[in-house]
């Protein structure tokens, strides 16, 4: 019986590598919870571009912007767990939502394996171009001068962006007035309008209205400078004690999907981030460091990153919706 047992472990080890090999067959769908143009989609797109350039795979990016991310990544976590069904997500959907909201209709460990941090961005605090304030510190005077009449947008409520914000003023011991919109091009948008004092978002969005002169950039949110944001300071360098928010992608794939799937896509995506053509494609068009962080360590930043995120709610007072 246990040569019968151990001949069945064989097979299935042999089917499962020869799966890897013809892996993949047919088109990948990769499921991204935000609309085109975000740091989600860029991201995205960078690595399965080059991917499909390099390997001749072939990838359908899905986006299925709403609902928080439930929307995209329900869906994946229903896929079937054959690698043609990934979702490319980021800090929000992982990190935050469990704290945001009481229910949350998927759960990290059970539903999903992780296969690869892409890439990792600060997020830039930006304000009219025409503000008088040019500075973390004179933001800081500027809200202690008119305590509660400073206002910020988000993505919406319970986005990264808008508790990485919260953060950053409790942080501060600034008062400001969240303003939500439906997404972090509008909440941009609305820094150029002057309709809100000032806004926390990636790159992506920020870049067309820096182009443009409409905004500038006051600094940004992670503990250190990158080489790509050397020129703006961070929180903490100006005086705003323990502020590190970014914004990772990541790559995950339904749990059951056979580990030798997972591996060839891990190892190709390892290969393609090392390229310096797709290092600076990040740095310029995202403000991103390509990552290509494993398995194992990716969960414990998500895990951290959870408990940080958490904390700062409860000190903020942020009740789950």
């Amino acid at each position: 019986m246990i040569k019968a047992m151990t001949a069945g472990v064989a097979a299935l080890l042999l089917c499962a590598a020869a799966s890897a090999q013809e892996y993949p067959s047919r088109p990948i769908r990769v499921l991204v919870p935000f609309a085109p143009g975000g740091v989600v989609d860029t991201s995205t797109r960078i690595l399965t571009n080059k991917l499909q350039e390099r390997l001749g795979w072939q990838f359908v990016v899905d986006n299925r912007p709403g609902g928080n991310g439930f929307i995209a990544v329900q869906t994946a976590a229903r896929g079937a767990p054959d690698g043609y069904t990934l979702l490319s997500a980021h800090t929000g959907e992982f990190a935050v939502n469990p704290h945001m909201f009481k229910s949350v209709p998927y759960d990290f460990e059970k539903d999903f394996t992780s296969i690869i941090m892409v890439s990792d961005a600060p997020m830039l605090v930006v304000v009219n171009v025409k503000s008088p304030i040019n500075s973390f510190k004179e933001l800081v005077a500027a809200a202690k001068a008119s305590p509660g009449k400073l206002t910020f947008g988000s993505p919406g409520t319970g986005s990264v962006n808008h508790i990485a914000t919260e953060w950053l003023v409790h942080a501060a011991g600034m008062k400001a007035l969240h303003v939500p919109y439906k997404g972090g091009a509008p909440a941009v948008s609305a820094v150029a309008a002057n309709e809100v004092t000032f806004t926390v978002a990636g790159l992506p969005g920020v870049l067309p209205h820096l182009d443009g002169k409409r905004v500038k950039v006051l600094g940004i949110t992670t503990a250190k400078r990158t080489p790509q944001t050397q020129s703006w300071s961070t929180a903490q360098e100006s005086g705003i004690p323990g502020v590190d928010a970014s914004i990772w992608v990541g790559l995950f794939a339904p749990k059951g999907t056979p580990k030798a799937i997972v591996d060839r896509i891990y190892k190709e995506s390892v290969e393609v981030l090392k390229l310096p053509d797709v290092k600076e494609r990040y740095a310029t068009v995202g403000g991103a460091d390509a990552v290509a962080m494993p398995a194992a360590a990716f969960n414990a930043r998500v895990k951290k990153d959870s408990e940080r995120y958490g904390k700062v709610m409860k000190e903020v007072g942020i009740q789950p919706q």
